[in-house]
C-alpha cells in the first residue's frame, strides 16, 4: 500500500469515527497532493508525498510561532494538532547524531572544505536525507562540519 493510499484509508476511518479535526487535516493533505499532481501532470510517489507533508509541517510550525507571539493559544492548539496528524505520515526521523555522521561522510565524500562549499554539500544532503531529517537541522550540521 502506498503512502497516498494509506492517507485515503485514514480519511475514510476518520469519517467513520467522526473525528472532524483529523479529517480536515487529512483532507488538506490530500488536496495539496492532488494540486501538485494536477499542476505537474504526474502521479505522486511516496517520496513526493513525504516532501509535501514536510512542507505542510513547516508551514504549521511557522504559524504556531506567529500565533504564540500574538497570544492566540486557540490557534496554536489547532495548528499543533494538525502537526501531530501530519507527522504520522513521515518516516522515522534521524537523530542529531545520525544527521551529523551522514553530513560528515558527505563532506569527506565530496572533499568539501570551508563555508564556500555549503551549497554543494546541502544539495547532496537534501538528495540523500530527504524525508528522513528536517533540513534546518541538516543545515546546522553542514555549517558545523564545514567550520572545522
Amino acid at each position: 500500500m502506498t503512502l497516498k493510499e494509506r492517507i485515503q484509508e485514514d480519511m475514510k476511518a476518520a469519517m467513520r469515527a467522526r473525528e472532524s479535526e483529523r479529517l480536515s487535516t487529512i483532507r488538506m493533505l490530500l488536496a495539496a497532493c492532488k494540486q501538485r499532481e494536477v499542476d505537474e501532470r504526474i502521479t505522486l510517489d511516496d517520496a513526493a508525498v513525504v516532501t509535501i507533508v514536510d512542507r505542510l509541517i513547516k508551514q504549521r510550525k511557522d504559524s504556531i510561532a506567529a500565533f504564540a507571539q500574538a497570544g492566540r493559544t486557540d490557534l496554536v492548539d489547532k495548528e499543533s494538532a494538525e502537526v501531530t496528524v501530519l507527522e504520522t505520515y513521515l518516516p522515522r526521523r534521524l537523530s542529531a547524531e545520525e544527521i551529523a555522521s551522514c553530513v560528515a561522510a558527505l563532506v569527506a565524500e565530496l572533499g568539501a572544505a570551508g563555508p564556500g562549499d555549503m551549497g554543494r554539500v546541502m544539495a547532496a544532503a537534501k538528495a540523500r536525507l530527504a524525508g528522513q531529517a528536517e533540513m534546518g537541522l541538516v543545515s546546522g550540521a553542514v555549517k558545523q562540519a564545514l567550520a572545522r
